[in-house]
């Protein structure tokens, strides 16, 4: 026996298209045509009714002919690190925002610091034909890139520089952040000052190193190895690192730290120790002034780092034919009370 139960229409994938919207209005397809695009040559009382059947059937230009015109789609991709990082919102607010200004989509995603899934999601990016990229690197081989940098994909780097191509890059100094940060702590009594780290392979995080290593030489001081701690930002990974620090005859009595995740489990663990600590953080940290004391700490502009990449990208996009250049970012150390805590007196 025929099954005659009337199945519900699909609600997905059944887009209305323009044949759609002509039959509506009693049109022909060329006449939306020149509607959808802005174009003369239709009536007023024509573009009226054509109007009223693309909104009564939801109707959305197709843009993918378009672009096989043009050659652009008026969309950027946006490599971070990790979405769910509070240093990359501003950066991303303000990307999209210089992409916006330009009537240009913004597309973004997470590398999660590995270097297979950054190129995974780079050339996805590219595979949709973005017209450009700006990229927060993971790994250190970006020749993959060049094919399609050749093919007219511009491309801006963030944070840290590529690896192995040359390409725009727009930096904080890292290095000069950090030999600020542990000249600050020297200045106020410290000699016993320890770094952690993210993971060393990280063009920032061996700056970062390289900035106190030299803060420490211009001082005149020695380092121990337990003093450095370099390694994920897993919360186990810096506890155990501070309290290694701090325990023995003769513990760190200042810590530097090499980003905002690493400060985050610092403080924690300082909150918790019998004795005052000095502090002072690469990055900073919600509501570090409300703290007691609050975090000191080397603060970048995330979102100047963001805006001059877009706009150094839609300067490509724009003809610009200049070498790549690299933009290095000022810092500024912002004392707030856990970096002016002096080393205890001897005795």
């Amino acid at each position: 026996m025929a099954d005659n139960t009337r199945r519900p229409e699909p609600r997905y994938g059944n887009r209305p298209t323009m044949k759609d919207v002509a039959a509506r209005a009693g049109v022909g397809l060329k006449t939306v045509s020149r509607v959808v695009n802005g174009e003369p040559g239709v009536t007023p009382d024509t573009e009226r009714r054509v109007q009223e059947s693309i909104d009564a059937l939801g109707f959305r230009r197709n843009d993918s002919a378009r672009v096989l015109r043009k050659g652009r789609t008026a969309s950027i991709g946006l490599v971070l690190e990790d979405l769910a990082d509070p240093f990359y919102g501003p950066l991303n607010r303000a990307v999209e925002e210089v992409a916006r200004a330009h009537g240009a989509l913004l597309i973004n995603g997470s590398s999660a610091e590995d270097p297979d899934r950054e190129q995974e999601l780079v050339l996805a990016l590219c595979a949709r034909r973005v017209d450009g990229l700006i990229v927060i690197p993971a790994g250190h081989d970006h020749r993959y890139l060049e094919p399609e940098i050749k093919a007219g994909v511009a491309t801006v780097f963030v944070d840290r520089p590529a690896g192995r191509i040359d390409a725009d890059a727009v930096l904080s100094d890292s290095f000069g952040g950090a030999r600020s940060g542990v000249a600050h702590l020297i200045a106020h009594g410290h000699r016993r000052i320890g770094f952690i780290g993210d993971q060393p392979r990280i063009h920032t995080a061996s700056e970062r190193l390289r900035g106190y290593r030299t803060a420490m030489a211009d001082a005149g001081l020695a380092i121990h190895d337990d003093w450095v701690s370099l390694g994920t930002t897993a919360p186990k990974r810096v506890q155990d690192a501070v309290v290694a620090m701090l325990a023995g005859p003769e513990p760190v009595t200042a810590i530097f730290t090499g980003n905002n995740r690493v400060t985050v489990t610092v403080v924690r663990v300082l909150a918790a120790h019998d004795r005052p600590v000095a502090l002072v953080g690469f990055d900073d940290i919600e509501l570090a002034d409300l703290l007691d004391p609050g975090v000191t700490v080397i603060a970048q502009d995330a979102a100047t780092l963001g805006r001059t990449a877009a706009e150094r990208l839609f300067h490509r996009l724009d003809g610009a034919a200049d070498a790549p250049s690299q933009v290095v970012l000022p810092t500024r150390l912002i004392a707030r009370g856990s970096g002016e805590i002096p080393p205890p007196a001897e005795g």
